[in-house]
């Protein structure tokens, strides 16, 4: 028999979405709404794990009364409210940002922008070929993942993980300001040389691909990474007793990476250097 965990009790406020009226628990966010509605609101930035960081600015709606556009992402459900998700005004300022995004940053590892820029009939081209653009390489300084920073939209979210919402190793921060800003370990060194404890935890949450495992970046630069082709299986790490959940993705008899599901208790899809990353022995058929 499974047991579903009921919760702490909250009240249900009202509110209007898109002219309908809704109920939501008290402290949801207008995103957190829309999804339960069934109402797709872009977004790359939210991150079910952390606190929202209202970066990307993809996921703005309009609130009846507010000045500006708001991000649905952060803004808490108030009863009586009136929001409107696909007004011209909401769409047109999602169509500018992707354009801005895709025409500074490689988005092509990033799910659904390509069904974002046609929805919202974006144009990245019309800035033309001088679009300020990082063009640095990947920088590969360790077995287990890569920094490919020509796909970082700055979201914070590698930082949030790596700081005090999770890991707080603080191996992560943003240096720079302004074009020059940009995510960095101390004194923009190797990976090897710097606090990473290779949790992975950032990999977890990057929303383009701009960090991701070593063996998903081998096999996309051979031409071989299938995700049609991938299974996912949920298992619990066998390294200690702490009960981590894993999920292995496995493609051709292979796993290829590990994650760990964001609803499970005792992780919310945060895992250590040995569950996410070792998982060799069980390919090891010598």
């Amino acid at each position: 028999m499974t047991v579903t965990p009921l919760g702490i009790p909250r009240r249900l406020l009202e509110f209007t979405l898109d002219g309908e009226p809704v109920r939501a628990p008290e402290g949801s966010t207008i995103l957190d709404a829309c999804r339960a509605a069934g109402k797709d609101v872009p977004t790359l930035c939210e991150g079910d794990t952390l606190r929202p960081k209202n970066a990307c600015r993809v996921c703005v709606v309009e609130v009846e009364g507010a000045r500006t556009l708001v991000p649905a992402c952060s803004r808490k459900a108030e009863p009586g409210m009136e929001v409107r998700t696909d007004t011209e005004r909401a769409r047109h300022s999602r169509k500018v940002v992707l354009e801005l995004l895709a025409s500074s940053v490689d988005l092509s590892t990033t799910p659904r922008v390509a069904e974002w820029l046609k929805e919202y009939e974006a144009k990245p081209d019309r800035f033309g070929p001088d679009a300020a653009r990082l063009n640095e390489e990947p920088r590969v300084d360790n077995d287990l993942y890569i920094r490919d920073y020509d796909k970082c939209i700055l979201c914070y979210k590698c930082v949030d993980a790596c700081g005090d919402q999770w890991q707080n190793s603080f191996a992560i921060s943003v240096a720079g300001r302004g074009f020059d800003a940009r995510i960095s370990v101390e004194h923009d060194g190797p990976l090897t040389d710097s606090a990473c404890v290779y949790c992975g935890n950032c990999i977890e949450v990057c929303p383009t691909g701009a960090l991701s495992f070593k063996s998903e970046f081998d096999m996309r630069a051979a031409g071989t990474w299938d995700e049609s082709r991938q299974t996912e299986t949920t298992t619990v790490c066998a390294y200690c007793g702490v009960g981590c959940n894993l999920t292995l993705h496995v493609q051709d008899n292979e796993i290829v990476k590990v994650t760990s599901p964001h609803d499970n208790p005792v992780t919310h899809g945060n895992l250590c250097i040995k569950g996410r990353f070792g998982y060799q022995h069980v390919q090891n058929r010598g």
